[in-house]
C-alpha cells in the first residue's frame, strides 16, 4: 500500500471512532435509569424500529458509499500484488465490522450510566436484603408447596439441618404405611490413614458383637477424600420437627431471590438463614420492621408496584409464628412480583453478561459483515488492476 492509501484508511478509522464516541455517549445520556430498566431495555435484541436502528442503517450505509467512492476514485488502479491487495481486503473486513457496530457502543454507554447509579456494591446489598426477606415474600399458594416448604430446608439452629427417611412398614396384617423419620446432618473428618485403622478395627467389633455392620454404613450420607483427610457427612440424632415451637414455615424455605454473584451459594443460604432466624426469634420486632421498611425503600427505588406495609406485615409474620394453624392467605405481602423478577433478571445480565451482540443476531450479524465486506472487495479488485488514467 502506498502512503496515501495509508493515511485514507487512518483517517476513516478516526471517523469510525467518532460516530462510535457519539453512539456511546447517546447511550450514556438517554439511559433512563433503573427505575425504567426491563426486559426491553437491553439493545443487543437490535430492535429495527427505533431511533437506533434506523439511524445506524442510514449512517452505516451513508459511510460505506462514500468510502467506496473515494477508495475508488483516488485509490484503485494501483494494480497492487495479491499478497497487497489481500492486505487491503483485511482492512475492509475490519472496516465493515467497525461500521456495522455502532450499537455496541450504544450498549456500552447504557451500561456505564447504568454502573455510575447503581454500584454493584448496592445492588449486591440489595440482593442480600431480598436473599433474607425471600421466604416472606411467596404468594400465599407457594406457602402450601412441599417443593419449596420443607424440613429439609431449614438450616439454622441446631439441630438442623435434618435428611428425610421414609420406610415401609407393616401396620396390620398385609397393610403398611409410610413412616417418616428426620435426622440431624452430623460431619466428622479424620486423617484418612487413621480412618482406615479405626475403620478395619470396627467391622471386627461390630462382627464380634453380632451387630451388622451395614446398619451403621447406612448411617453414612457421603463419604469424600480431600488431600490427606476423609470427611464423612452421617445420619445423627432423630429431630421431630414437626414438634418443634422454634421454628416455623418462613425458615422452611432456603432459597435465594438472587445470589450474590462470585460467592458460595450454600454460604450465603446458611447466613440468610441464620438472619431470618433471629429476626423472628431472637431480636425484637422492630428489627424485622425494619427490614421490611428497607424493602419498600428497595421496591420504590426500582419503581415496584407495592401494597406493602411493614408494621402489618410485621404483624402477621409474628402471628403465624406463633400460630402455625392461621390461614396464610391473609399474610398482606403484595407486591409485582413479575415486575422485580424481569428488572432483576436484566440487571443481571447488565452485570455480568452485558451481551452486547446476542447469540440470536450473531449469524446475522456475521453474515452481512461479510456481505458488505465481499461487496467492497469485489468493487475495489477489478479498479486495481485496471490501467491508470483519470476517472
Amino acid at each position: 500500500m502506498n502512503k496515501a492509501l495509508k493515511q485514507y484508511l487512518v483517517k476513516s478509522f478516526i471517523i469510525l471512532a467518532v460516530i462510535h464516541l457519539a453512539y456511546f455517549l447517546y447511550g450514556y445520556f438517554t439511559f433512563e435509569g433503573i427505575k425504567k430498566i426491563d426486559i426491553y431495555s437491553e439493545f443487543y435484541r437490535f430492535k429495527f424500529y427505533d431511533d437506533i436502528s434506523i439511524s445506524h442503517f442510514f449512517i452505516s450505509g451513508l459511510f460505506l458509499l462514500f468510502f467506496l467512492i473515494f477508495l475508488l476514485k483516488n485509490h484503485a488502479r494501483q494494480r497492487y500484488s495479491f499478497g497487497k491487495v489481500l492486505q487491503i481486503g483485511i482492512f475492509l473486513l475490519l472496516i465493515s465490522f467497525v461500521s456495522l457496530t455502532f450499537f455496541i457502543s450504544f450498549s456500552f454507554g447504557q451500561n456505564a450510566k447504568l454502573k455510575g447509579e447503581l454500584s454493584e456494591k448496592s445492588y449486591n446489598k440489595d440482593k442480600e436484603l431480598l436473599n433474607v426477606l425471600n421466604p416472606f415474600l411467596y404468594s400465599w399458594n407457594s406457602y402450601y408447596s412441599e417443593k419449596l416448604f420443607n424440613y429439609e430446608n431449614i438450616l439454622y439452629p441446631k439441630p438442623y439441618p435434618v435428611i428425610k427417611e421414609e420406610k415401609q412398614e407393616l401396620i396390620y396384617h398385609d397393610q403398611f404405611g409410610t413412616v417418616t423419620t428426620y435426622y440431624s446432618i452430623d460431619t466428622l473428618k479424620v486423617l484418612t490413614e487413621t480412618y482406615n485403622k479405626v475403620s478395619k478395627k470396627a467391622d471386627s467389633i461390630f462382627d464380634f458383637v453380632g451387630l451388622d455392620v451395614n446398619i451403621v454404613k447406612d448411617r453414612i450420607i457421603k463419604q469424600t477424600v480431600v488431600g490427606d483427610s476423609t470427611q464423612i457427612v452421617f445420619k445423627g440424632t432423630e429431630v421431630s420437627p414437626e414438634y418443634d415451637k422454634d421454628i416455623c414455615i418462613f425458615l422452611e424455605n432456603k432459597s435465594l431471590y438472587k445470589p450474590v454473584n462470585g460467592e458460595s451459594i450454600e454460604k450465603q443460604q446458611y447466613e440468610a438463614a441464620v438472619k431470618r432466624y433471629n429476626l423472628v426469634y431472637k431480636f425484637k420486632k422492630d428489627s424485622l420492621t425494619k427490614q421490611f421498611q428497607k424493602l419498600d425503600t428497595l421496591f420504590k427505588k426500582y419503581n415496584i408496584e407495592t401494597n406493602i406495609k411493614p408494621e402489618r406485615l410485621t404483624a402477621d409474620v409474628f402471628l403465624y409464628a406463633k400460630n402455625q394453624e392461621r390461614d396464610l392467605q391473609g399474610l398482606e405481602n403484595y407486591f409485582d412480583r413479575k415486575a422485580l423478577n424481569e428488572k432483576f433478571q436484566t440487571l443481571e445480565r447488565y452485570f455480568y453478561q452485558p451481551n452486547y451482540l446476542h447469540p440470536n443476531i450473531l449469524p446475522i450479524f456475521i453474515a452481512v459483515v461479510l456481505a458488505v465486506w465481499l461487496g467492497l472487495f469485489l468493487f475495489y479488485i477489478p479498479f486495481n488492476y485496471m490501467k491508470s488514467k483519470k476517472l
